[in-house]
């Protein structure tokens, strides 16, 4: 996984648990700059750092449906993997727990603005896709009217391979621009699988602590995928190397590529006031 970035003693609570996260933070990288990104995709959307977050491991970003309400509670979209109650097992699905984490909100520079709080997890499970959903205690038009920012749109549709994407990293304050290189049937990592993976060209190059970082659409500013793991070193199926396995039950390994879990399965999940409901139809992401 392009793994959260955690303490010493929590990452021994999680090596106890059959996980390896980096433990030692990476050297940070350089900022890139929106003009950086201009430059380079001059026909492309400016991606900016407005509406995402950082957790205190993870990335993540403020996110809202086509129906979500201003008068509703804000959602922040991340990793199943990035939860602070740990990384839920294989068919582990957690709904409605209690949280009070806190996330600081950039603003398009990148710059911290304001802290938002959960209320609790909505959502969360790393089987299937790999994602958690947190319910804010504040509103998106509290949010808006505090800071400035608005919300980003989740994408409603299964997106395209040859897509140009950015994901932006609120934890690195850095951003990685491809495009979607094509999609994985099955994404198998330790004792968890993936289906229908968004798969980068080598241009991404996410590390640990990009773990939850939206991917925007560089077309539609829209959320497509949540940024979430890459095959480090080229092992087989084994937990950092993820391996793609397709519909034949074929293996390939692709060291140093990354992936991500598409988004747009969750958007008919969301009900009245943004309360996850997974019995409203067209709604599969996996119950509890």
């Amino acid at each position: 996984m392009n793994k959260p970035l955690v303490g010493a003693f929590l990452a021994a609570l999680l090596l106890g648990a059959g996980v390896a996260p980096a433990v030692a933070a990476e050297p940070a990288p350089q900022d890139r700059t929106q003009t950086q990104a201009q430059e380079t995709a001059p026909e492309a959307k400016a991606v900016t750092f407005a509406g995402t977050v950082a957790l205190s491991n993870c990335s993540g970003s403020v996110v809202r449906s086509p129906d979500s309400a201003p008068t509703d509670p804000a959602l922040v979209l991340s990793n199943g993997h990035c939860m602070e109650s740990g990384f839920p097992g294989p068919g582990e699905v957690v709904i409605d727990q209690p949280s009070s984490r806190t996330f600081t909100l950039l603003n398009a520079s990148g710059s911290g603005v304001g802290t938002l709080r959960a209320s609790k997890i909505a959502y969360g499970t790393m089987t299937d896709t790999d994602l958690s959903l947190y319910e804010l205690t504040s509103t998106y038009q509290q949010i808006e009217d505090s800071y400035g920012i608005q919300a980003l749109e989740l994408e409603t549709a299964h997106p395209t391979a040859g897509t140009a994407i950015t994901v932006a990293s609120g934890y690195w304050k850095r951003t990685y621009s491809c495009d979607i290189d094509g999609f994985v049937h099955q994404l198998k990592e330790g004792r968890w699988t993936w289906k229908d993976s968004v798969r980068y060209t080598p241009e991404c190059q996410t590390i640990g602590g990009t773990s939850g970082s939206p991917v925007i659409d560089d077309a539609t500013g829209k959320v497509v995928a949540v940024n979430n793991t890459g095959n480090e070193n080229g092992q087989e199926c084994t937990d950092n190397n993820p391996c793609e396995v397709d519909e034949n039950g074929n293996v390939t390994v692709r060291e140093g590529i990354n992936y991500a879990q598409q988004t747009y399965t969750m958007v008919p999940c969301i009900g009245t006031g943004n309360k996850i409901d997974l019995d409203r139809e067209g709604c599969a992401l996996p119950k509890p």
